[in-house]
């Protein structure tokens, strides 16, 4: 019993102290004496069957059971190996021990009975080592309840199990025995593999010297391939834990049995219209696999990138992409997260890869003679598919093809890692003829790539759906992209103006300003609904811009060549209903205005451009809009790389049933998963970097002369022909010229001496810059705006002081009145104890004066009243008497006999009496 000496405590807390008796204890104990000291084989069976029943039923059962009956069961199991049925029963017992009881859950606090099970179980190495014995008995109930057995302690102690099978000589090796067992065991084994291989490093290499690739591809070929059932999706789970984290597993993969039969379990078979969910899962499954090995391994292992370049060459000798293809474009019935997953795959296998780029640039499609490129193809879905991740894989893959990069990689734009195929593809952006440009998007089959983008591009405005245009412009963004050339070549289509009345054509930039003020007067309309759906829209258009400027002083002067433009753009960062990311990127494009504008012309060159900020939003609100725009959610979350969840049971029937979901991070959820995209990593890597450029050539520019004169000497001599007077005037316009200038120029230089004064010069702080010079002003025009703010603050801070101070003078009044009626109350208490007091006193002397003296003032006040009572009666009958005599008198005058009278009124009262006593009687 020292096996279980911890948890007596917890036992006794369960169920009470010895003395209480609990029911289910004391029938735990009788059924374990049964089965340990009982004679008839019979009644020993029944006692097992007993408490497997109770075990598997209640809570407490499973307390008591942990508590006094594995000595009894494990030496059932030890020493009794021909006895079948008490095998069996022991190893069932044991599972319902182990097994959750979910219908009796208690407190969350409460000891969970099967937890403390497993603890028990796992804790000596013996009690493992006894059930993988157990594996090689001939009985098959006795082998899978051994299964299931192990299976639940790695549920609830997966950790010492590691271990335990570890430290077992052919722990492994037995468990993998099982896999070529009946169905049955084979598929609890797989399972209970699966759960051992998930991050147990040693046991993976363990299993793949077992010959576990053989093994499961030979079940997953047993059962089906993708059409199989749960057991291809555990083979393939099984798959990726050897695979993930090992780079050497892969090696190992890909020169022992290479990818052929990974890649045939991709293929779709049958009717290829019917996606179960299953199906869905086994396929999700199989495409994470072909994920692993484009990773390559881990990122710590050195010989990941080597591997990972290996893996892509031989995928696609090994023609991957036509099962992508066929499932990620192709299969129009396939499930939108299988398309999604097959599209990120073709955009990984890509990335950083020249071969792999050239053979999905020259890939077609289709079937003869309509074939097409299957970049094309993937345009297409980009357009019209209804699906918000669908357009992001699409989107993803052109981003990788045109910069041949990965979302890991951080670079300057500048830097071109597939020029060619951006050239290629900007070549085919044409102008279709007038027929084509109304045409439906469904007949775009018969174009080229550069002319569906085209009419991507232009055919949203007419049905008022700007979804379109803008997932068009995030193509185009990818395909000109530090890629000066394309720039070029795009900037110089110009658009035939929707109605003839309204002038002649319209360049390409012009109509994605043009949208993006649609964008935002759609918003204004229908708030509510467009917020929502277009949300996206005016940043994608702006980066398109943003991106196109960059670096490109044509195409700076083309955008300011409508003074409309910059109007609009002054406005759009001013705008508070705009987003924070609408108005810092709306800055931004106001920023490479300056940057890289070449013109002299006046109202066009950077100076003019630099006042019109001033002087409509602001230095000190325009450089604030940077600030909020890098604060932002959507900027802080950017990050590089997002690693995929592993594809579990738990996990994969969520994924398959998603149609138009996402897999951001919990920080991302309240944003839109385009805009997420929009700001990806390398973007907003770029925008840092533009930024510091920005502020240095603003602040320069504001502190140097709106325009900067050439003073050639012979300008100032006298023209041939040119009177005195003449010559005179012009030197005063020159010279007022100059002074306004001057003037101008000192303006400047006060007010940045002004705010150097506010800001106490010395305390800077350091910012990102090139040039020390300039970007301390900006920094000093920030700390101006943070001392506004601190000052603010503090005038608030001081007012609820005052507010604080005025409640506590308040309080402290209502405090001493409070106080002053407490002692009222307490003299007045006071009082009425004394009354009390004295009250008492005079009750305690009534109670013990003298009583007979009381009565007899009582019998003497009594007899006063009764005297006083007798002499009235008497008064009264000496006035009837003397009435009587009168009457008497009168009756005598008037010859009347008054004795006899006053005989007949005695007699008839004497009459009156007796009739009144014989009533009562």
């Amino acid at each position: 019993m020292d096996l279980v000496a911890k948890y007596q405590g917890v036992v006794g807390r369960v169920f009470g102290n010895e003395n209480s008796g609990s029911s289910e204890d004391s029938y735990v104990e009788r059924l374990l004496d049964r089965i340990s000291n009982g004679v008839l084989a019979e009644d020993r069976r029944a006692a097992m069957l007993e408490l497997q029943s109770i075990v598997s039923e209640s809570r407490a059962g499973q307390m008591a059971f942990g508590a006094m009956g594995f000595p009894v069961i494990l030496s059932v199991l030890k020493e009794e190996r021909d006895d079948v049925e008490m095998v069996r029963g022991a190893l069932e017992t044991l599972v319902s021990a182990l097994t959750p009881i979910d219908h009796a859950k208690g407190p969350a606090n409460e000891v969970q009975p099967t937890l403390m099970n497993s603890d028990l179980l796992s804790r000596e190495v013996d009690n493992i080592s006894l059930l993988l014995s157990l594996l090689s008995e001939e009985d098959f109930y006795v082998r899978y309840y051994t299964l299931q057995l192990l299976t639940a302690l790695l549920t609830n102690s997966p950790q010492r199990l590691q271990e335990a099978i570890l430290s077992i000589p052919r722990g492994i090796t037995r468990l993998m025995d099982m896999l070529m067992d009946r169905e049955v065991i084979r598929n609890e084994a797989l399972l209970l593999l699966t759960y051992l291989t998930r991050e147990a490093e040693e046991i993976q290499k363990i299993v793949v010297f077992e010959g576990a690739f053989e093994k499961i591809f030979s079940i997953i070929k047993e059962e089906g391939g993708s059409e199989g059932g749960v057991v291809v999706q555990d083979c393939l789970e099984l798959l990726n834990n050897l695979l993930r984290n090992s780079a050497s597993n892969q090696v190992l993969l890909r020169e022992t049995m290479g990818f052929d039969q990974l890649l045939s379990i991709l293929k779709l078979r049958g009717t290829t219209y019917r996606f179960t969910q299953q199906k869905t899962i086994n396929l999700l499954s199989v495409l994470e696999t072909i994920n692993l090995l484009i990773m390559g391994g881990p990122e710590t292992d050195p010989g990941r990138d080597s591997n990972k370049l290996t893996n892509k060459t031989v995928l696609v000798q090994k023609r991957v992409l036509d099962h992508l293809f066929m499932v990620g474009v192709e299969s129009q019935w396939a499930p939108v997260p299988v398309r999604c997953t097959a599209l990120h795959c073709i955009g990984d296998l890509i990335v950083n890869h020249p071969k792999n780029l050239e053979e999905l640039a020259s890939k077609r499609l289709g079937e003869e003679p309509d074939l097409e490129p299957a970049l094309n193809s993937v345009l297409r879905i980009l357009l019209r598919t209804t699906s918000k991740q669908e357009f992001m894989a699409a989107d993803y893959l052109f981003k990788n093809f045109c910069q041949g990069l990965s979302e890991t990689a951080v670079l300057p734009t500048k830097v071109e890692q597939n020029p060619d195929g951006q050239t290629i593809l900007a070549s085919t952006i044409i102008l279709q003829p007038q027929s084509m440009i109304h045409a439906p998007v469904e007949e775009d089959i018969n174009m080229s790539f550069g002319s569906m983008l085209l009419h991507g591009l232009t055919t949203g405005e007419n049905e008022g759906d700007l979804e379109t245009c803008s997932r068009a412009a995030s193509v185009l963004s990818h395909v000109i992209k530090g890629n000066n050339q394309c720039k070029e070549k795009v900037l110089k289509i110009e658009l035939e103006a929707p109605t003839p009345t309204l002038g002649g054509p319209e360049p390409l930039l012009h109509r994605m300003v043009k949208y993006l003020a649609l964008a935002s007067s759609m918003k204004s309309k229908d708030g509510k609904s467009s917020t929502s759906e277009n949300v996206f829209v005016q940043p994608i258009i702006l980066k398109l811009l943003i991106i196109w400027l960059s670096d490109c002083p044509n195409a700076v002067q083309c955008f300011l060549d409508s003074r409309p433009h910059l109007m609009y753009l002054l406005e759009l960062v001013s705008n508070p209903t705009t987003t924070v990311s609408v108005r810092g990127l709306a800055a931004v494009l106001l920023g490479e205005c300056v940057i890289y504008n070449k013109s002299n012309a006046s109202g066009r060159d950077a100076f003019s451009i630099v006042d019109a900020i001033s002087q409509k939003v602001g230095l000190t609100s325009y450089f604030l809009k940077f600030d909020e725009m890098q604060k932002s959610s959507l900027f802080t979350s950017a990050k590089p790389f997002l690693p995929r969840k592993p594809l579990t049971r738990s996990t994969a029937a969520s994924m398959a049933e998603i149609e138009d979901g996402g897999n951001e991070s919990s920080d991302q959820k309240n944003e839109h998963p385009m805009l997420t995209s929009v700001f990806d990593s390398p973007f907003v890597y770029f925008l840092k970097l533009l930024e510091a450029d920005i502020r240095e050539k603003i602040v320069e520019a504001y502190s140097s002369p709106k325009s900067q004169v050439a003073v050639v000497p012979a300008e100032l001599e006298q023209r041939s022909g040119e009177n005195d007077v003449d010559y005179i005037k012009r030197l005063k316009t020159f010279v007022d010229k100059q002074c306004h200038e001057i003037q101008d120029l000192l303006s400047r230089n006060a007010t940045l001496a002004e705010d150097l004064a506010k800001t106490g010069g010395n305390n800077s702080s350091p910012l990102e810059r090139k040039v020390s010079g300039g970007s301390d002003r900006v920094q000093l025009e920030t700390m101006r705006r943070d001392l506004q703010e601190a000052s603010q603050r503090i005038e608030m801070l001081k007012a609820e002081k005052t507010k604080a101070e005025l409640e506590a003078s308040m309080y402290k009044s209502l405090a001493g009145k409070t106080e002053s009626d407490l002692k009222s109350l307490s003299d007045a208490y006071n009082s009425l104890e004394q009354a009390n007091f004295r009250l008492e006193k005079e009750v305690k002397g009534l109670k013990s004066g003298d009583i007979e003296a009381l009565k007899e003032e009582a019998r003497e006040e009594a007899l006063k009243e009764s005297e006083a009572e007798l002499n009235d009666l008497l008064v009264c009958l000496g006035q009837e008497q003397s009435k009587v005599d009168k009457l008497s008198n009168r009756l005598r005058d008037l010859g009347e006999d008054v004795d006899k009278l006053l005989e007949d009124i005695g007699d008839d009262v004497g009459a009156d009496d007796a009739d009144e006593e014989d009533e009562e009687d």
